[in-house]
């Protein structure tokens, strides 16, 4: 590992998508704590993730910002939404940072988790990582 790896749940129901992440994860000196692909699975998680990377279309349907604000509310990890439909984010979990748009570069994944490690400084922010729109 890195001096600035993270453990990072990767939220996702395609399977060639989370092998992808996983990959870019794994080559970026990362350890990837572990792949699910509906609200049951992570509902079921009792490890703290260091940045979670969320789909919003998991295998139960819209399930994805409901599982974000579950994950913030547990374990406070920071949430970096990957997604085709940053729209259907009805109302994004308190600790997400942004929306990494898919398809996504393997340099956009990094660069929105180096980020979030960091901290989140505004001077900073990579160009691929979308920011919020709160309400």
């Amino acid at each position: 590992m890195i001096p600035n790896a993270a453990r990072i749940l990767i939220v996702e129901d395609e399977f060639l998508v989370a092998l992808q992440l996983e990959d870019i994860l794994s080559d970026g000196g990362h350890a990837v704590l572990g792949t699910f692909p509906d609200s049951a699975s992570v509902a079921a998680l009792a490890e703290r993730p260091d940045i979670a990377l969320v789909d919003l279309n998991l295998r139960d349907g819209l399930t994805g910002p409901a599982v974000a604000r579950d994950l913030a509310s547990r374990f406070g990890a920071p949430i970096i939404y990957v997604t085709a439909n940053p729209g259907q984010i009805d109302a994004p979990a308190p600790t997400a940072v942004g929306i990494v748009q898919k398809p996504f570069s393997r340099q956009a994944i990094l660069s929105a988790i180096a980020y979030a490690l960091a901290d989140c400084p505004e001077t900073s922010r990579p160009a691929d990582l979308e920011p919020l729109v709160r309400a």
